[in-house]
C-alpha cells in the first residue's frame, strides 16, 4: 500500500504563493493517478487537482483553473501542487491521495485512497 506524506504548508498573505509536495512509498507510484483535495474549516473535503500517471493528463476544479499546477516527479515518488495568486477562500487543509479509477476525470473523494494527514494552508488578507 502506499503511504503519503504531505508539505510545504503555511502561512502566506493573498496574492502570493506556495508549492506543496505529497512523497510518496510505495512501488505503484509511478503507475497511480493522483490527485490533490482540500477540507476548509465547517466543509466537507472537495477535490482540487488530479494527474496523470505519466503527468501527461491534468484536470482541475473551476475555481483553482490558471491558478494552480499539479505536477509529479515519479523518478522522486513525488506530486507537487504550485499554488499561485492564493486567495483567502484557498485557506484549508491540502491532503493527496491515490486514486483507484483509471480516469483523472473521476474526482470523488470514494475513488481515492491513501490519504495523506495532509497540510495546513492560511490566506491572510
Amino acid at each position: 500500500q502506499v503511504q503519503l506524506v504531505e508539505s510545504g504548508g503555511g502561512l502566506v498573505q493573498a496574492g502570493g504563493s506556495l508549492r506543496l509536495s505529497c512523497a510518496a512509498s510505495g512501488r505503484t507510484f509511478g503507475s497511480s493517478i493522483m490527485g490533490w483535495f482540500r477540507q476548509a474549516p465547517g466543509k466537507e473535503r472537495e477535490f482540487v487537482a488530479t494527474i496523470s500517471g505519466n503527468g501527461v493528463i491534468t484536470y482541475y476544479q473551476n475555481s483553482v483553473k490558471g491558478r494552480f499546477t499539479i505536477s509529479r516527479d515519479n523518478a522522486k515518488n513525488t506530486v507537487y501542487l504550485q499554488m499561485n495568486s492564493l486567495k483567502l477562500e484557498d485557506t484549508a487543509v491540502y491532503y493527496c491521495a491515490v486514486g483507484f479509477r483509471p480516469s483523472v476525470t473521476a474526482t470523488r473523494e470514494t475513488d481515492f485512497g491513501s490519504w495523506g494527514r495532509g497540510t495546513q494552508v492560511t490566506v491572510s488578507s
